[in-house]
């Protein structure tokens, strides 16, 4: 749910149900790798509820688009570290892991 204001689309708050600081923490990062973001942080408003709100404030462009771009690019560092996990996985299970490994007894 976004809660913002249609005068001042640069700014708005958006409230993630069922979410914790994991996903909240990961978003802000992204956030604040973006040059458009002038301010972004993240809060839960009660230990019992399950709800993040990540507020975002924007140097002119909307904030609703620069979130979903945030989010995209959320998913495109998930994606690539899931690609790397696998290959590794991968190259271990083949045999080739354990003899490149340097290890020392």
């Amino acid at each position: 749910m976004e809660h913002g204001s249609f005068e001042d689309q640069s700014k708005a708050t958006f409230s993630l149900t069922d979410e914790d600081h994991t996903l909240a923490n990961a978003v802000r990062f992204t956030l604040n790798q973006d040059p458009r973001v002038s301010f972004c942080g993240y809060s839960i408003p009660h230990p019992s509820d399950a709800r993040v709100n990540i507020r975002v404030q924007t140097t002119g462009d909307p904030a609703r688009e620069v979130f979903n771009d945030s989010c995209q690019d959320l998913m495109l560092i998930c994606e690539h570290v899931r690609g790397t996990f696998d290959q590794a996985v991968l190259k271990f299970k083949t045999g080739k892991g354990l003899s490149t490994m340097d290890i020392k007894k």
